[in-house]
């Protein structure tokens, strides 16, 4: 049984007040109240999406939304009701002193992970898109994207069974999705995403 909108803003109201990071840079930051059966996991907001208030809400999103559109038709805003965006930390981690953003600590992971935990016993989804590395090491073991993308794997997360299809990180820095074999294996990505019962829900 989907839950109900109301469950996942009491839940999001949980995550937003949440303080037990101390080198994280707060607020937290949530997504939608999407009770849907498909959860898109991101590695961590960069230093806009606090201010904006919304995940991907920069650069990098405006070519995950542009995938979506592409494969699904979708808008942003209708990806974003469809699709319950979460990550592997939900804080702003703070620029590396040679710049760029700092990749969260293991126990800043784990200690996030809680939250990712309650998520799937809420929302139970049945697809799991987790982008860019780090999140995607949270499902399958560290591997070539080109080993990774464009393929869907069976997993258990908490004792929850999904299929996962990972896609790579929309970032600019990162070359991979724009030339081959990076682009025909996002392209099968986002076929297998869109043929998915799940989506169709």
């Amino acid at each position: 049984m989907t839950p109900s909108v109301a469950a996942v803003k009491k839940h999001l109201a949980r995550l937003s007040a949440c303080t037990r990071c101390p080198h994280m840079h707060r607020p937290a930051v949530i997504g939608r109240p999407a009770a849907s059966r498909v959860i898109l996991i991101g590695q961590a907001p960069g230093d806009k999406e606090p201010k904006l208030g919304r995940p991907f809400a920069w650069t990098a999103g405006k070519t995950l939304f542009k995938w979506f559109h592409e494969a699904l038709g979708w808008s942003e805003d209708e990806t974003r009701d469809r699709i319950y965006f979460a990550a592997v930390c939900r804080c702003f981690p703070g620029k590396k002193d040679t710049g760029g953003d700092r990749v969260p600590d293991d126990d800043e992971i784990a200690t996030c992970s809680r939250w990712l935990a309650a998520e799937f016993e809420l929302l139970r989804p049945q697809l799991v898109l987790p982008v860019g590395k780090l999140a995607i090491t949270q499902f399958l073991p560290v591997a070539p994207l080109n080993d990774l993308i464009g393929r869907s794997f069976s997993i258990s997360y908490h004792g929850h069974a999904a299929d996962c299809i990972p896609l790579p990180h929309p970032s600019g820095a990162s070359p991979w999705h724009r030339m081959e074999p990076g682009k025909t294996l996002l392209r099968q990505a986002l076929q297998r995403i869109a043929a998915h019962p799940a989506m169709k829900g």
